[in-house]
């Protein structure tokens, strides 16, 4: 065997290099010894095991200096959720997770409900939050004593919303008497439906006082930070009304609460105390069941049906681990975002915003702007934007979040009114008219929007995407070079040969 010793790029590590006699293979072991300063081994090489002998080895000065780390840049330290400070009332008490008289008007609703003995509609969102608080009320009412057969779930389809007429059919078909909008967000329209109803919506989304269905009766907790979930508002809603809703639905509350806020969040005041929870189901099954349930809505066939039956017919988070519809709507979500993942940035003239353009008829848009934002790091960055053109006909899908490294700013940033302002300064004054009702929806740390394709390019012109700043790229200025030395080696026996 022959074998040689050599040093690494990094000048940090010895590595071995083994050819054996009569193979052209060569094996690499990296990372064999350090060699700090001077480095003795001894030993023999047999083909079971390898050491060195006779090897003295000194490093330069020079080396060492070479080899010294760089400092490591400071990570960005965002406040925890649950401190954002809170508002308080006339009395000094914390209005959370939404005004009490709202809270109290929303009891009240769902008790008349369960008393009227008719037929009930819940039209939740697709998400885990939505899912799970459409699954806390239906057990609620059930609890309640509203027969099962009275109550009926209305699913939007890809790319709808509850405004849009073929959905407010679909809805009107089942001729319910009283409807409950969960997690949907919130916008200034007429009533859900043309018939005769009472409709309550629990939303988190952004809205202001008259952003919600015309007669409807609405609690939102958009205004009282920290913002709730919508699961978690429903939680706190009918937790006060069968004292069997706590045994029964906090698990769903933590799911969707994590859906939307993330598993490492603190359940710490104003948060109710959730450890005989996780203590009862672990955070690890939680955490699963959620990313399980959150899939068929991603997926190409948008297979929401799936997941509403797969949560209301289990009884804990384990139960739907074992769910071979959610795996499978899973692996293939996954891949999709691997497909896509890597895309490359193109960032706008004033590099405040990161945009990703992919193509996919699944809903991955949301997750790639979530990985990114943790990940992309400028001191100019504010916004991350993922754009699907392949998720509907003719649309441009968008997803926005904001970077890890801006989420401490101060004012913070605001997604939201980022994008509005961009519409603002389109030369055509038509173009925020045009983008619709769908643009700059939902909460101001994760907005986003369905417009047009042709509208989306005009907001990218807005932006300059992809131009350099003015000046163009900032370059490394060259320390002054040292005179060159005339008399070198070369010319020097040149000229001695010459002569």
């Amino acid at each position: 065997m022959k074998f040689k010793i050599i040093y690494t790029k990094s000048l940090n590590y010895l590595e071995t290099l083994l050819s054996w006699k009569g193979s052209d293979n060569i094996t690499r072991v990296p990372r064999l010894f350090q060699a700090h300063g001077r480095l003795r081994t001894g030993g023999s090489i047999t083909p079971k095991g390898l050491a060195i002998s006779g090897i003295e080895m000194k490093r330069s000065a020079s080396s060492i200096s070479k080899a010294t780390p760089r400092a490591k840049k400071s990570r960005t330290e965002v406040p925890e959720y649950h401190s954002t400070p809170s508002v308080k009332d006339e009395s000094g008490e914390a209005i959370w997770p939404a005004p009490k008289a709202q809270i109290e008007q929303a009891r009240k609703f769902i008790l008349d409900c369960a008393s009227s003995k008719k037929k009930t509609l819940i039209v939740p969102d697709k998400d885990a939050d939505g899912l799970t608080s459409g699954s806390i009320l239906q057990k609620t009412l059930v609890l309640l004593g509203l027969a099962p057969d009275l109550i009926s779930a209305h699913l939007l389809q890809k790319g709808s919303n509850i405004h849009d007429e073929r959905e407010r059919t679909a809805m009107a078909a089942h001729e319910p008497a009283y409807i409950f909008i969960l997690d949907q967000g919130s916008r200034k329209s007429r009533p859900v439906i043309d018939s005769p109803h009472k409709a309550l919506v629990i939303d988190h989304h952004w809205a202001l006082e008259d952003d919600f269905p015309e007669g409807s009766v609405h609690v939102t907790a958009c205004n009282s930070p920290p913002v709730a979930t919508s699961s978690l508002l429903t939680y706190h809603i009918c937790n006060e009304l069968h004292e069997q809703v706590h045994s029964s639905c906090d698990w769903l509350c933590a799911m969707g609460t994590h859906g939307d806020l993330g598993n490492t969040l603190k359940w710490e005041p104003p948060f109710p105390d959730m450890k005989a929870t996780f203590k009862t189901y672990t955070k690890k099954a939680v955490n699963e069941a959620v990313s399980l349930i959150n899939a068929p809505r991603r997926t190409a066939t948008y297979d929401v049906p799936a997941a509403w039956a797969a949560l209301t017919a289990a009884g804990s988070p384990s139960d739907l681990l074992k769910t071979q519809s959610l795996l499978a709507a899973r692996a293939e979500v996954n891949a999709e975002v691997e497909r896509c993942t890597h895309t490359a940035p193109k960032f706008s003239g004033d590099a405040k915003i990161a945009v990703f353009r992919i193509s996919s008829a699944a809903q991955i848009h949301p997750v790639i702007a979530t990985r990114w934002a943790g990940h992309l790091q400028s001191p100019k960055l504010e916004v991350i934007l993922v754009a699907n053109e392949g998720y509907l006909p003719g649309m441009v899908n968008f997803s926005c979040r904001i970077p890890r490294s801006a989420r401490a700013k101060d004012p913070p940033v605001n997604i939201i009114e980022v994008l509005k302002g961009i519409a603002e300064r389109a030369p055509n004054p038509t173009l925020r008219e045009r983008l619709g009702e769908s643009f700059a929806r939902g909460h101001k740390e994760a907005s986003g929007g369905i417009v047009p394709k042709a509208e989306f390019e005009e907001l990218m012109d807005i932006l300059e995407i992809g131009k350099k700043p003015e000046g163009g790229s900032p370059k490394k200025t060259k320390k002054d070079a040292a005179p060159k030395q005339s008399n070198t080696l070369t010319n020097y026996f040149g000229k001695k040969t010459a002569a």
